[in-house]
């Protein structure tokens, strides 16, 4: 009588190598879905754990049916449990780490890595100084092959937009008010000068990438993106506000009004400008969506692109002929 435990491993050993019955190649096998909680240290002994989701996947070749899908689920513990990250909020590194492990375990020719980390931060609200707790998404990327692992460092935040054409609409109305109510040009000039304009706000999401062949020369600070992807908004956000903060915020906010594309422009604008070590071959990545609150649609901007792209294009209006897309810098 056949042992069946021998008899177990020996099909879990085969079936993954056999020829498949149709010899396709796949772009990505691998697990979704994974969620852990991850320790990261901060310097000698502050530590702060965060919930993370993490995707793995490696490219199949024609040959093999299938992937060892347990062997995703060991090298995610593995590296968990033996990387040691010396400062918070470096996700990417713990991305990178795996994906290596991965292609290596599984033979692959490439691996690919997503780590989307949640964690807290406390804010302080404008005017009344209260703390408030705000949950921050932080995404670690990495893709290994033989020419080498190319990693992303992405955040997530929300704030607040306010319509400028919409406001530019209300500001003619009010004009047109005050004069035939015989105010002169001086004075209502003087009025708006102090007095914003009404208009219609959307809560906004941004998110921004940014990606270093490898890693970068100067390790990217996920805190700096966060705090440029918020102040690309008209205002930022707080969970808990009172009274003087709430008027903060909405004067804030149409004293700045922004469009959906005004916002991504400016997050990648002050990224080239807050990291000039960035590299021309480096990667970037905008994203923001606006919830709108007077259509029934949201609207979306993006741009993706090289640093070397988006350079030149603040520099001297030099715009590419088409914009490198992350799958093509991820291929290199």
């Amino acid at each position: 009588m056949n042992d069946p435990i021998s008899l177990l491993q020996t099909v879990s050993d085969d079936v993954q190598a056999r020829r498949p019955a149709a010899s396709v190649s796949l772009s990505r096998v691998g697990i979704t879905g994974v969620q852990k909680v991850i320790r990261i240290r901060a310097g000698q002994s502050d530590e702060q754990l965060f919930y993370a989701e993490l995707e793995c996947f490696v490219d199949l070749p024609p040959s093999q049916k299938g992937a060892h899908m347990s062997r995703f689920e060991e090298v995610v513990e593995e590296a968990i449990d033996e990387v040691v990250l010396s400062e918070a909020l470096k996700a990417e590194t713990l991305a990178a780490h795996i994906a290596e492990r991965v292609r290596e375990r599984q033979q692959a020719l490439r691996a690919e890595v997503t780590v989307a980390a949640r964690y807290p931060e406390h804010k302080v609200a404008p005017s009344s100084g209260l703390r408030t707790q705000t949950i921050y998404t932080l995404f670690g990327s990495a893709v290994a092959s033989a020419a080498g692992t190319r990693r992303l460092v992405g955040v997530q935040a929300q704030g607040m937009t306010a319509c400028p054409c919409a406001q530019e609409l209300l500001t003619s109305r009010a004009r047109e008010r005050l004069q035939d109510d015989d105010f002169s040009d001086d004075e209502i000039e003087r009025i708006f000068e102090h007095v914003p304009v009404a208009t219609h706000n959307q809560r906004g999401l941004g998110t921004l990438y940014v990606g270093c062949p490898e890693t970068c020369a100067d390790p990217i600070d996920a805190a700096v993106l966060l705090r440029i992807v918020e102040s690309s908004m008209s205002a930022p956000v707080y969970a808990l506000l009172k009274r003087p903060d709430e008027l903060f915020v909405v004067e804030h906010a149409h004293l700045q009004p922004r469009f959906v594309e005004d916002s991504v422009r400016i997050a990648l604008a002050t990224t080239v400008e807050r990291f000039p070590e960035l590299d021309d071959s480096d990667f970037l990545y905008s994203r923001q969506v606006n919830l709108e609150t007077i259509h029934s649609h949201d609207v979306l901007a993006e741009r993706f692109g090289t640093v070397g792209e988006v350079r030149a294009e603040l520099d001297d209006g030099t715009t590419p002929e088409r914009h490198t897309s992350l799958g093509d810098w991820l291929r290199g």
